[in-house]
């Protein structure tokens, strides 16, 4: 290994003696989070996957006590992306921040759900609500081509670090973002009956379990980007009762959803006529967690 290999050590200790494997960011090891921290330190923000990918450079005296403080952070609780400023998501390196929800793996479940329903559509039009960093829209145009994606979320902060993620893999000129709440932030009489899909993280936790969420979460993100209501069941049934204005006949709406959520969603999708044949993706546990229903 190329690098400090006595401050590389010392630092993987540290790391490693306060470690608690997250389960919703399997791709964090000690190891890799030494990685990604020293590149950080370096002046090179690489998610933990790409920090894996790249020989790590020595570090000067500055460069050292830059990854201390940053190790020091760490431990202390502060998500990586946060100290890295990328996050991977979809095979793409995301800008990550504390303005935004941190992409997660599982949530790789809805865009392959998304990308699988925009295959074969020539220049399909799709829209995202609660885009958060923008990681879904972006992924969307960024892996389809002519993809044209109008993407929407209630925080300005996070849709200005969006745009920048727009921008950051070439796709501004296709996604175009909106502040507000849902599909009120859309132009209604343009988009209506107009897209091929709707897609959309919406908040899906709980209320009473948020102070409960590991701390790393609850303190360090968005609560607006997780808290989902009483039963973390309002967005969701709002979701599925107005994607119908905007989608195509044919087209579907994907959406993710908490663990133990697939029986109630697939129930309420049932009995809503608008809706056809309805698909799942679930997790490694063989929980749901996606949902894909299209428009009769």
């Amino acid at each position: 290994m190329s690098g400090n290999p006595d401050l590389f050590e010392t630092a993987l200790r540290e790391i490693g003696a306060s470690f608690a494997r997250q389960p919703d960011k399997p791709e964090e090891t000690p190891e890799g989070t030494v990685k990604a921290l020293w590149l950080a330190a370096a002046g090179t923000p690489l998610s933990v996957e790409a920090a894996s990918e790249v020989a790590l450079p020595l570090l000067d005296e500055t460069q050292a006590m830059m990854l201390n403080e940053l190790v020091i952070r760490r431990i202390a609780g502060l998500p990586l992306a946060h100290l890295t400023g990328r996050q991977r998501f979809m095979g793409l390196d995301f800008i990550a921040g504390p303005d935004a929800l941190v992409p997660r793996k599982e949530t790789e479940l809805l865009g392959g759900l998304a990308l699988a329903r925009l295959a074969g559509i020539a220049g399909p039009r799709a829209i995202d609500v609660c885009t958060g960093s923008g990681n879904l829209a972006v992924a969307l145009a960024a892996t389809t081509p002519g993809a044209v994606v109008d993407a929407a979320d209630l925080s300005a902060e996070a849709v200005a670090m969006a745009r920048r993620n727009a921008a950051l893999h070439g796709v501004e000129g296709r996604v175009t973002f909106h502040v507000g709440d849902l599909f009120d932030a859309l132009p209604r009489a343009a988009l209506a009956g107009a897209a091929d899909l709707v897609v959309c993280n919406p908040p899906y936790i709980s209320s009473a379990k948020v102070e409960g969420m590991p701390e790393e979460i609850s303190k360090y993100e968005p609560r607006m980007a997780f808290d989902g209501g009483t039963f973390g069941l309002s967005i969701v049934g709002r979701l599925i009762k107005e994607a119908p204005l905007f989608l195509k006949r044919g087209g579907w709406l994907c959406f993710e959803i908490g663990k133990g959520q697939g029986p109630y969603w697939l129930k309420a999708l049932g009995r809503m006529t608008i809706y056809g044949a309805v698909e799942t993706a679930a997790d490694a546990d063989g929980d749901v967690r996606a949902l894909a229903a299209r428009v009769s």
